[in-house]
C-alpha cells in the first residue's frame, strides 16, 4: 500500500540507507514499494544520544535500519541490562522493547523506546524539582 509523506521546508528523512533532507518549500511524495524510513521527529543521532535512554533509542534507530541488526541487537541488550541494573522502574519498557525486537517487529520496537526516552526524561524533571523546591 502506497505511503504519502508531507515534508516541512528543510525536514529531514531517512528512507533505506539514503538520508534526505527538503528544499525550501513545504513538498509530498508518495512511497511505492515497502521500505524502512524514518521522519526526522523519530532521528536521533550518535551525538544527541547524551542519556542513557536515548543511546538506547540511537541503538535501536540502528537495529531498525540495519540489513542485518545482529550486532546492534547485542549492544542493545548490554545497554539494556545496565540501565534496568541502574533503574528498575525501567525494565516494564525494556521488556516490550526486547519482546518486539525478538518478533522482528523494530519499528514497534522504535516507538517503545520513544516512550522509554520521554520516561527518562520525566524523571529527570521530577529529580530536578525535588533537589530545587520551589
Amino acid at each position: 500500500m502506497p505511503l504519502k509523506i508531507e515534508l516541512k521546508p528543510g525536514e529531514r528523512l531517512i528512507i533505506g540507507n539514503a538520508a534526505i533532507r527538503n528544499g525550501p518549500r513545504r513538498a509530498s511524495f508518495i512511497i511505492e514499494t515497502n521500505t524502512k524510513f524514518l521522519r526526522e521527529t523519530e532521528i536521533i543521532t550518535q551525538s544527541e544520544a547524551d542519556t542513557p535512554c536515548k543511546q538506547l533509542y540511537f541503538a535501536l534507530t540502528v537495529i531498525y535500519l540495519a540489513d542485518d541488526p545482529r550486532q546492534a541487537e547485542e549492544a542493545f541488550v548490554a545497554q539494556a541490562g545496565e540501565l534496568m541494573n541502574a533503574v528498575p522502574s525501567t525494565i516494564p519498557f525494556i521488556r516490550d522493547i526486547h519482546a518486539f525486537i525478538e518478533t522482528g517487529e523494530h519499528y514497534k520496537a522504535l516507538k517503545r523506546g520513544r516512550d522509554l526516552v520521554q520516561y527518562e526524561q520525566a524523571l529527570a524533571e521530577r529529580l530536578k524539582n525535588v533537589e530545587t523546591p520551589g
